[in-house]
Order: C-alpha cells, then structure tokens, then sequence
C-alpha cells in the first residue's frame, strides 16, 4: 500500500490555524495601512489613566492642587498701599493741635477760658479777663506801636492787674509780664523764656504759678 502524500512533498503549503480561527479579531484590531488610526485598547505598560486606581497605578491622572490665596491687609488692599505706607499716611492725616491754630483764635478760643478756669480754681472768683492790642503801659516803653495783651483784673476791678505781652503774636515767640496793685507797672519781666516749646497747659500754668508767687491767689 502507498504512503499518503505529504502536503510539503506536494509543493502545497499548510493552511494557518491562527487564519482558521481567528480571522475576525485580527482584521477588527489591525492598524490601517493607509493612515495611522489610534486604538481604544490599553497598552500591557499603560493602563488605562481613567479606569486605573490613583494608588495603584502611577500613571492614572490625579486632580491639579489648588494653590493656596495670599490676602492682602484689608488696609492695604483698601488703599492698594503697602502696610508701612498706609501706616505713614495714617499718621500724616492726625489732626493738628490746638496750638497750631493762628494766633488770635488760640488766645481767644482756648486761652482765655482755660486760664479763667484755672484762676477760679484758686479762690479767685471776680477775674475779670480782656484780650486787646494797644500800647505797654510802663513808665520808660512808651512806644507809637501796640502789641497783643492779656489784661486780667480783680478785687475791686483795678486793685490787682497783671498783663501778659506778645509783642510778635506767636506763643512760640517773645513773651513778657507786668502787674500792678492800683497804679502802673514799673517793670516788664520776661515770661517763660526758657521752654522750647509752648503749650496749652505750660502757658496756663506759668502764669498761674507767677500769680502765686505775688501772693494774688489762694489764701494769700
């Protein structure tokens, strides 16, 4: 009996068992030999970024960090200034003292009621306090000019009188005093010559003190 013909010794070729049994899956998965086309199958070394667990997977894609916001002081951000600058302007706006004030409006507005107040508080109660520019009334000063003067009186209107100068309208400038009991000043003292810097309450104070030391106030 004669051997069966071998499919190689014919000169014919063995059908593919991969072609047999799975045509379909090769042709479906197949890039195209036209222009490249991307699949929708994952890699073996890429899994897929949104099925992936973000644990176990390094390349799954993770949500960006929220960078944290810097505010700005409210002032500052108010003003669009830096603190140190809106700190220096601050300071800048501060209202001006009562000394500021021109000449004539801080004698009248806050001097005089300051001083009368203080000249009660010890004993004095019939002061009689005026503000007026004229002449110094001292024998040896006579002069055609006047000069601001604070004229203040009591017992018996006249008895006492003392007055404070200021013959360059300026409580920082040169000031003076007299005081008389019933007849004219004899002598212009200097008054407070030695502060650098005039307030309110030194110019009260020094005058209430020079009117304690004549022995006018209190028990004197």
């Amino acid at each position: 009996m004669a051997d069966p013909t071998n499919h190689n010794q014919a000169g014919e070729v063995a059908p593919s068992t991969v072609d047999k049994q799975a045509p379909s899956v090769a042709e479906e998965h197949a890039p195209s030999t036209d222009s490249p086309e991307a699949t929708d199958l994952p890699t073996a070394n890429t899994p897929d970024p949104k099925a992936a667990n973000p644990e176990d997977n390094p390349n799954a894609a993770k949500p960006a960090a929220a960078s944290p916001k810097r505010e700005k002081p409210a002032a500052a951000a108010a003003t669009g200034e830096k603190p140190a600058a809106a700190a220096k302007a601050a300071k800048k706006e501060k209202a001006p003292s009562v000394e500021d004030k021109p000449f004539v409006e801080f004698i009248e507005q806050d001097y005089l009621p300051a001083l009368q107040k203080a000249i009660a508080q010890q004993g004095v109660k019939d002061l009689q306090v005026s503000f007026a520019k004229q002449k110094v009334p001292i024998t040896g000063f006579e002069s055609a000019e006047e000069c601001w003067q604070i004229i203040g009186s009591w017992k018996e209107i006249g008895l006492r009188q003392f007055n404070l100068y200021f013959p360059e309208e300026d409580i920082q400038g040169k000031k003076g005093f007299s005081c008389n009991e019933g007849k004219k000043p004899s002598t212009l003292e200097s008054f407070l010559i030695d502060e650098r810097k005039i307030t309110l309450d030194l110019l009260v104070f020094g005058l209430v003190q020079r009117l304690d030391g004549q022995k006018w106030l209190g028990i004197n």
